[in-house]
């Protein structure tokens, strides 16, 4: 059995690529990740659906004295995330081929943007923060925990980009961060598809 027909003992770009192409089947990291962006489904699933169940227990939604979010931050934010699903196919899809500079290139731009969209993140947080407090009322409570769980599932996100692109930039690329780049990939996926029904969620009152 040679160097590239398991999957941990492809330890260059171009043997990994070459596994990759080999393989009939999902490796278990894939299927690890699978199972649990299922339960984050239902996760975010739960959440939305406590909202919109407290929303149709009131007449006025949010409540006197609240003013719903501005649509245009939220949106153009989400947009900002979804766009970079791009270079996190990009990414993946230089790896697979065994191309390092452009993996790395392609993750290190994906996290770029994402720090981009942190920022304003964190900026409408402190400016929604400011207006009322996660504790005021069922609204708020809900709202700030809807916005607050999809933000930290983006900074895990990040996190895991981060230490790909560092380990790429010390070692290269081999089998076993490939499949590293598969599963942040299919994680990151999610984390931006999801971001549309919970920025949609959040903005309900002003739509």
């Amino acid at each position: 059995m040679n160097d590239v027909t398991r999957s941990m003992d492809a330890t260059d770009a171009a043997a990994a690529a070459l596994t990759a192409q080999r393989r009939r089947s999902r490796p278990s990291g894939w299927w690890g990740m699978a199972l649990l962006i299922a339960t984050e489904a239902a996760f975010f699933g739960t959440l939305m659906s406590s909202y919109f169940y407290l929303r149709f227990q009131v007449v006025e939604w949010p409540p006197p004295g609240i003013e719903p979010t501005p649509p245009e931050g939220p949106l153009l934010l989400a947009a900002v995330l979804v766009a970079t699903s791009v270079p996190i196919f990009l990414g993946s899809r230089g790896a697979r081929l065994g191309r390092t500079r452009a993996a790395w290139a392609w993750l290190a731009l994906a996290l770029a943007v994402q720090c981009f969209y942190l920022a304003g993140q964190i900026g409408l947080f402190i400016e929604d923060y400011n207006k009322f407090a996660p504790t005021e009322n069922a609204y708020t409570s809900i709202y700030f925990t809807l916005v607050a769980a999809h933000g930290a599932h983006v900074v895990v996100g990040m996190l895991l980009i981060a230490f790909l692109v560092v380990r790429i930039t010390r070692g290269g690329l081999t089998n076993y961060r490939l499949i590293g780049v598969q599963v942040v990939a299919l994680y990151l996926y999610f984390v931006n598809l999801i971001g549309i029904p919970v920025v949609l969620t959040q903005l309900f009152p002003s739509l």
